[in-house]
């Protein structure tokens, strides 16, 4: 089993993704602002590095096989976090994660980064983001997994996916678990690698994806 750095921990798929990398019998290192909102982990598999995403965090990368990274500024914040987080950390991390020699970067990015310049909506600037930080992950010369959900929703995983995109907008969707599942078949899978994978509620197992 490796041992995986998860940057954004505590967040709604991060937290999901640290407890199925447990199940599965990695060693998971959660990097989050507050060790307050992992209270309800335990888990001698877990350790919990406390540090903010705008300072250096470069010191959580040691001894990392795989990192992870899906980490965001949220919803309620405006484009100065997200420059700091989506882009900004991100493209710290990638950069750590050379130094670290990490084997393995799996980015959580968003349908549409492919081509922000598309997107007439308020999120361009949150696109234009998890572009450029895709594009430095992809010129980095790491071994990379860059998936692409859709629409994030709380229902249930289902584990039942398409990679391409829907034709109409209602269905450019999924559940944020089966999100968290991906990032779990992105380890444990070698045909994650180098790739960027669509996620979208659809009729194809989600494991075939990675296998």
């Amino acid at each position: 089993m490796s041992n995986i750095l998860v940057i954004g921990a505590s967040g709604q798929i991060g937290k999901q993704a640290t407890q199925k990398l447990l199940d599965a019998g990695h060693s998971v290192t959660a990097l989050v602002r507050s060790k307050d909102k992992l209270s309800d982990f335990d888990s001698a598999s877990l350790s919990i590095f406390e540090q903010n995403l705008e300072e250096d965090f470069s010191k959580a990368f040691e001894g990392q096989e795989s990192v992870v990274f899906c980490a965001g500024s949220g919803g309620n914040t405006g484009p100065e976090k997200t420059l700091l987080i989506d882009l900004w950390a991100a493209r710290n991390a990638v950069e750590f994660a050379k130094k670290a020699n990490v084997k393995h970067f799996i980015m959580v990015s968003s349908v549409g980064a492919d081509d922000p310049d598309a997107a007439d909506s308020p999120i361009k600037p949150y696109l234009v983001a998890k572009h450029m930080a895709d594009e430095h992950l992809l010129n980095s010369g790491l071994n990379y997994t860059i998936l692409r959900p859709g629409s994030l929703t709380d229902e249930p995983g289902t584990e039942y996916v398409q990679e391409s995109m829907p034709e109409k907008d209602e269905d450019r969707k999924v559940p944020r678990e089966d999100v968290a599942t991906a990032i779990l078949y992105s380890v444990d899978q070698q045909k994650a690698s180098n790739r960027i994978i669509g996620l979208f509620t659809g009729d194809q197992p989600l494991k075939a994806v990675f296998q």
